[in-house]
């Protein structure tokens, strides 16, 4: 069973229409206990960094995103529920979050435009079974202002303004900086791939 974290925020509708889609185990809980008792859990994101901190402390969900991961079942940070993932970000000022992966999160610089929104390119510098049988080339939808920086944890980079990671990972923790229920077929392989981790 995979927990869809609900902490009063998040782009749930699209997330729960795509899993149901490939006929996904999942329950959406804002219940800390259920979300730290399942086999995986998912949490999408949707806002600000400190509003989702705020909000997932507030319930008892960031204890369990921890524990979740600290016990080696499948995580899977989608957007601002990659960006939570990192040490801290300057977003409105700076905030702490979960320190899962080294580095901080700071505003697009010298980009063309902020936010970043629309169709980009991956350029994949990693393997990982998350990201396996995604095609070189493949494209993800964009939409944010802030970016993690290219680094050992990177599975999959884009350029805008310079380099920034994609989609991360380490082990049983992955993470993509786009929706991937909102990126047609590059989204829908990276769905299955953690729904056949979860297995």
């Amino acid at each position: 069973m995979i927990a869809v974290v609900d902490y009063g925020g998040g782009n749930l509708g699209s997330l729960i229409s795509a899993l149901e889609r490939r006929g996904a185990s999942f329950v959406v809980s804002e219940d800390a206990e259920v979300v730290a008792a399942a086999d995986a859990a998912i949490l999408p994101g949707d806002g600000a960094f400190a509003a989702t901190m705020a909000a997932l402390r507030a319930r008892g969900l960031d204890a369990a995103v921890q524990a979740t991961i600290a016990a080696g079942r499948p995580f899977l940070g989608i957007c601002v529920g990659m960006q939570i993932l990192y040490e801290s970000s300057a977003e409105h000022g700076e905030h702490a979050g979960l320190g899962v992966f080294p580095g901080r999160i700071s505003r697009f610089s010298g980009a063309p435009r902020t936010p970043h929104m629309g169709w980009n390119e991956l350029e994949f510098v990693r393997d990982h079974p998350f990201v396996r049988g995604v095609p070189a080339g493949s494209y993800a939808y964009f939409l944010h202002s802030y970016r993690a920086d290219v680094g050992d944890t990177t599975l999959a980079a884009s350029e805008h303004g310079g380099r920034f990671s994609a989609i991360v990972a380490r082990d049983n923790v992955m993470a993509t900086q786009f929706h991937p229920e909102k990126s047609q077929a590059t989204g829908a392989a990276l769905l299955d791939n953690f729904i056949a981790l979860c297995a």
